[in-house]
């Protein structure tokens, strides 16, 4: 099975179009005594623009095309033509893609939804030509303007997945089995650590047509705050998670045991950030289907202080009522629902899995450049 390159993080150069300079024309046409000046203006640099698209999954293109350069404006010309803009570079890039300001570090946009669009370079101005520096005392004028330079900047790209669930686990867990049997989505699937090399979404369907996201990240492993392992690169996709999914091997098949794997796993995020683990938990043990696994449970219970859901990829117990609940806790909206549902509130876990007190979860922040603004009516005459 061939892998594909995955990239979500990378530095682009970014350089809109130089706008078209003004023209110094004048009007010279036979028996048209002083026809005076006519030079039109230059045409708008194009902007460089990052397009949201949930057709796209990873900022590979980008990789492999760093320099984005926009179109330059058209000059202006005689008989008070105009030049032409300069066409608009639209980059594709994931939702759930950081702009930021390579030398400033400052974010400059948030790209979350599909055809949200975010320009990153404009475009310089378009020269004046000569036509409008006549008067009546200066009827002969040769000025005209250059046109602007297009702005220049080094953007740093960094992709966070958009996903209602994250998967978190150790290596071998059964994350990436976990996601087979909730979706569509095929990962790669194997017996050796880290297999997953990438993360992965999605996609849970119901019956009402409603559904959720879910990522794979790569496995956790011990030190994976501080670059050990694969989850130092992929922690970060966590960050849009609604509710954390821990799935834990309650067969103890790597040799460790299921409570020990649980505490890890909590305290590698807390370490890479604390605010992760007061969002919404759930606890599945994996595994029903081998030996000794059914009996780890209790003890997992108890040291997690949360009852956990018994379930085996495998066979398929308890994947149903995972569902059903995931279902519950995040109350997705079906297509064509009425707008009121699309208030929905998760609520925060007690120490013993139960949850209480709804409050609304904070949303990510966006910048949204490409929103047309209304048209005039124009009046008749």
């Amino acid at each position: 099975m061939k892998t594909r390159h995955f990239v979500d993080s990378l530095v682009v150069q970014a350089r809109a179009g130089r706008g078209g300079d003004g023209s110094g024309s004048f009007r010279r046409e036979a028996h048209v005594p002083r026809g005076g000046p006519d030079g039109g203006d230059g045409g708008r640099g194009g902007h460089v623009i990052l397009r949201g698209d949930v057709n796209v999954d990873s900022l590979i293109q980008l990789y492999f095309a760093p320099h984005l350069i926009a179109e330059a404006g058209v000059p202006g010309q005689g008989k008070q033509m105009y030049g032409r803009n300069g066409a608009d570079l639209i980059v594709r890039v994931p939702c759930g893609t950081l702009v930021f300001d390579e030398e400033t570090g400052e974010q400059i946009g948030d790209i979350t939804t599909d055809g949200q669009e975010l320009i990153v370079a404009r475009g310089g101005a378009g020269g004046l030509g000569n036509v409008h520096f006549k008067s009546a005392t200066h009827q002969a004028p040769t000025e005209f303007t250059p046109g602007g330079a297009g702005e220049e900047r080094r953007l740093r790209l960094e992709l966070k997945l958009i996903a209602e669930v994250g998967l978190v686990g150790f290596p071998n867990a059964g994350k990436s089995s976990l996601l087979s049997a909730l979706s569509a989505a095929r990962p790669r699937i194997a017996a050796y650590p880290f297999t997953t090399l990438n993360p992965i979404i999605g996609t849970v369907e119901f019956d009402d047509f409603s559904q959720i996201r879910i990522a794979d990240l790569p496995g956790i492993i011990e030190g994976a705050h501080a670059g050990v392992g694969l989850g130092h690169d992929f922690l970060r996709h966590l960050s849009r998670s609604r509710v954390l999914l821990f799935v834990i091997d309650a067969a103890g098949v790597d040799g460790r045991t299921p409570w020990d794997d649980y505490r890890a796993l909590r305290n590698e995020i807390r370490r890479f950030d604390p605010e992760l683990l007061k969002r919404p938990v759930m606890l599945v043990a994996n595994k029903m289907d081998l030996p000794g696994a059914r009996g780890n449970v209790p003890q997992l219970n108890r040291a997690a202080r949360r009852k956990s859901l018994p379930i085996s990829t495998r066979t398929g117990e308890g994947l149903d009522v995972l569902r059903a609940r995931l279902k519950e806790l995040i109350q997705p909206v079906a297509p064509g629902a009425a707008p009121e549902a699309l208030s929905g509130e998760l609520t925060t876990p007690t120490a013993n899995g139960e949850f209480i007190s709804p409050e609304k979860l904070a949303s990510a922040s966006f910048l949204d450049l490409g929103t047309p603004s209304p048209r005039r009516k124009r009046r008749c005459r």
